[in-house]
């Protein structure tokens, strides 16, 4: 992307990498702040080095970074090198099969690997271990370089994931998912006490108004898109509780933005607030008590412990669990010694 290729200005021919077409509704915004929000993952200032590089146009036209874009406006964006193709690099990475028959398998995925390629992380994924241990998976259509996946989770959350290894399998399990029929359950472990202990949270999430990399939760219904999580309560632990997620509907970070909107933030999730002491005393020993937990779980608390769906092949409903990782386990037992013992 931009920030890759900021470093020749010659004539060389460009290679186009982006084209947004403006939509019909959009109010005057200045380039640099609307590419912002639409490249996750890139600076402000990278895209401002990159408008006056000369690899933004507008309507075939280069711009300053102070150009209001307007409706139906054509946004290129071409760089000295060709894009990235498509093709993912196989890579032998060991995977944690659950489960696999000749249609599909369930992956139990651990923390810190991306699910698929892209930006910043062309290599290491899910799918560079798929591709190499698996020959020709199928894709969506339009979701090219991500073969066989149906869905995916965060980098930092650790669970299962469903593999489709033919096109049939792939459009049947993504009919589920779209008809909201599969069953999601998460465990998280969340700063204080819900209030009720079981409950359904009914809040449109989307893209944050203030940092689109971020999903913000929308309770007035103005903005994002319907999200719905049924949460209930498995264990209190004094000052942070362990909650069940059943996911109804599945947007981006829907179960940690959702708890943040309720006023439990995810432990130790940095992006939405819960790397800080949230609850809890003022004392030192009390603040190293948690620090010591965020070192034990260096990531946000939630783990993908149960996933469900009908077989496309045998259309009976098929039903997976997977035990917390080691480092959930360690701060749920660093915790209950804290509970019991002080």
């Amino acid at each position: 992307m931009i920030d890759e290729e900021i470093q020749d200005e010659s004539d060389d021919i460009l290679f186009e990498h982006e084209r947004f077409v403006v939509d019909p509704g959009q109010s005057l915004l200045r380039i640099d702040k609307f590419l912002h929000g639409k490249m996750q993952g890139v600076t402000r200032s990278k895209i401002q080095t990159g408008i006056e590089a000369g690899f933004v146009k507008v309507n075939e036209l280069p711009v300053k970074s102070n150009y209001k874009v307007h409706p139906a406006d054509v946004i290129t964006i071409s760089l000295p090198k060709p894009p990235r193709d498509t093709d993912v690099k196989p890579e032998n990475i060991p995977l944690n099969i659950v489960f696999e028959d000749d249609y599909l398998l369930i992956i139990n995925k651990p923390a810190g690997m991306v699910v698929h390629p892209a930006y910043q992380n062309w290599s290491g994924t899910l799918v560079n271990a798929l591709t190499y241990h698996f020959q020709q998976l199928p894709t969506m259509p339009g979701n090219d370089g991500r073969p066989g996946l149906v869905h995916r989770i965060d980098k930092d959350t650790s669970g299962l994931l469903v593999i489709a290894k033919d096109e049939n399998t792939l459009a049947h399990l993504a009919r589920q998912f779209y008809d909201h029929s599969i069953e999601r359950k998460y465990w998280a472990l969340v700063w204080g006490e819900p209030v009720p202990a079981e409950g359904t949270i009914n809040v449109n999430v989307g893209r944050s108004l203030k940092d689109r990399r971020v999903t913000a939760a929308f309770p007035d219904g103005d903005f994002g898109r319907t999200a719905i999580t049924h949460y209930k309560t498995l264990q209190t632990l004094r000052y942070v509780t362990l909650i069940e997620c059943q996911l109804e509907t599945g947007r981006t970070h829907q179960i940690r933005a959702h708890m943040k909107h309720m006023g439990h933030p995810l432990f130790n999730d940095a992006t939405y607030g819960g790397d800080q002491v949230m609850k809890g005393t003022v004392f030192t020993k009390y603040k190293q008590f948690v620090d010591n937990c965020f070192e034990i779980m260096p990531r946000q608390a939630l783990h993908a412990k149960t996933l469900g769906f009908v077989h496309p092949h045998s259309n009976k409903f098929v039903k997976f669990e997977s035990e917390l990782p080691e480092d959930f386990k360690n701060l749920l037992a660093k915790w209950e010694h804290y509970v019991k013992y002080t």
